[in-house]
């Protein structure tokens, strides 16, 4: 009783906490967006579609970044469409489509956001996102290009991004060659045919199926925000996220992969030698 009582208030003193964060950072002068057309080696002529970019909804300001996200999606996918077509002649559509939504989702534009520090300028009132920031910074860091769904992302990263993406193409009237000049290199690493990597789920039934191995993931989420991972009756790994389903059931895959990669790779050296000795 007493240690729930103790964690209760640990709870109620948190909250206070953010609270108090978020009414000290209400009342601070919104950030300049002078440095943001420095970051982007670009001018608007319209400077209310930058300040509306910027601007996320949780401001309550009557106008949000929201519509401006909704065209830069779009705009998006169209460049790296066209980018991909021609750099990949060769490529099937269903290729080009898993190699296009590696570069478009949420945690890749999350990754430019924080890498050339635009997040410093989303004007907001999420008293969240920040630790939620300093989170995703410090665990992008252990997957240089992509985790594969491993680390749980602010969407509002994302978001901005492609918000900053429409307010271009809206300012430099709808040209989707302008827009990909001032993005292209902001977007690096892209990710290629030789880089893309497969899902850990769907890799680790791959590597399975191949050697007729039966893989099942037990759904421990909801007592103790994890999966297990059993392939044949056997334990080989385990996953947990306390924030998303999700990545507690990825992080498990990649686990299991890892572990099941080793066993196989142990039992083939075992079966040479085994073989060898033979001879």
């Amino acid at each position: 009783m007493t240690a729930i009582t103790i964690e209760t208030l640990k709870e109620q003193q948190q909250i206070i906490q953010q609270q108090s964060e978020s009414a000290a950072e209400s009342t601070q002068p919104l950030p300049s967006l002078d440095e943001v057309e420095q970051i982007l080696g670009y001018e608007f002529n319209n400077k209310r579609l930058l300040e509306e970019a910027f601007t996320h909804a949780s401001l309550g300001l009557g106008f949000s970044n929201e519509r401006l996200e909704y065209v830069g999606d779009s705009v998006l996918n169209l460049l790296f469409t066209k980018q991909q077509f021609f750099e990949y002649p060769d490529l099937p559509p269903g290729a080009l489509t898993r190699l296009r939504a590696a570069n478009v989702d949420t945690e890749k534009l999350a990754r430019a956001a924080v890498k050339h520090g635009l997040h410093r300028y989303l004007r907001h009132k999420k008293p969240l996102l920040k630790e939620q920031i300093r989170q995703f910074s410090e665990e992008i860091q252990r997957y240089p290009l992509h985790s594969n769904g491993l680390v749980d992302v602010p969407k509002a990263l994302a978001d901005l991004v492609e918000s900053t993406i429409g307010a271009v193409f809206i300012d430099t009237n709808c040209s989707i060659d302008v827009v990909w000049k001032v993005f292209k290199d902001l977007l690096e690493p892209i990710i290629r045919r030789e880089t893309l990597k497969i899902h850990p789920v769907t890799q680790l039934y791959e590597v399975c199926q191949k050697r007729n191995l039966k893989v099942k993931f037990v759904d421990l989420w909801k007592e103790s925000t994890g999966f297990d991972v059993f392939v044949d009756d056997q334990l080989v790994g385990r996953g947990k996220c306390s924030l998303k389903k999700e990545i507690a059931h990825n992080r498990a895959a990649k686990d299991a992969l890892d572990n099941i990669l080793r066993i196989l790779d142990e039992k083939d050296t075992n079966i040479n030698i085994v073989e060898e000795r033979d001879v």
